[in-house]
């Protein structure tokens, strides 16, 4: 789909209001297995992006990506600031012009592995990773939006069960087993919204 400056105001809207919507429950998560607080992180991030929402839309797309990246690495919180930022900036970074959906895929596989590289994590440590793994595999194979969301959230419950192996949770040790990882909840969400805009305003 062609994606414009009004979709990106949209986009920003609608995954603030998510975050907003879903921040206590993030960060009851939290406070079961980390710090208590990636809602209150979460939102404020979010919020930060939201403020500047208007010159962030007016930038080419790329741009816009890397601004958004930057903003939520100088706005959230613990890890999940520089591991979100991560994943914008090198999407932004990545990404041509005039990318299609195959420029996309390849970027996000190249960004997901950055943000591996920066939190020192992989599939099943129990982190935002273990949504984006499954998330990137589904672009790569040209899944629909609501494939996708609905991976998301799968990949995110399925965390539950998993072992915590990095960050403040891997002190916990099997006492980490369980609980939800937050960072992947949060991922979910967002994922979700941005597929349910997808799915809504894709030309028939």
């Amino acid at each position: 789909m062609p994606f414009d400056a009004a979709d990106l105001t949209a986009l920003i809207a609608l995954c603030r209001a998510e975050i907003d919507r879903h921040g206590e429950r993030l960060s009851f998560l939290d406070s079961a297995i980390g710090d208590g607080d990636h809602g209150a992180n979460m939102r404020r991030g979010l919020e930060a992006v939201y403020r500047e929402r208007e010159v962030i839309a007016a930038l080419p797309l790329p741009a816009a990506l890397e601004r958004i990246g930057l903003v939520l690495v100088m706005n959230i919180g613990g890890a999940a600031g520089p591991l979100y930022g991560t994943l914008m900036m090198e999407l932004g970074r990545g990404l041509p012009p005039d990318a299609d959906m195959a420029d996309f895929a390849t970027t996000l596989a190249r960004a997901v592995e950055a943000v591996a590289r920066r939190g020192r994590s992989g599939p099943g440590d129990k982190t935002l990773l273990d949504v984006l793994y499954p998330v990137q595999a589904e672009v790569a194979g040209r899944a629909a939006p609501a494939r996708i969301a609905e991976c998301a959230q799968s990949a995110a419950r399925a965390t539950e069960m998993m072992l915590a192996r990095r960050g403040r949770a891997s002190y916990l040790g099997a006492r980490s087993v369980g609980h939800e990882d937050p960072g992947a909840s949060s991922c979910a969400l967002l994922t979700a919204t941005i597929c349910q805009y997808l799915k809504e305003h894709a030309a028939p």
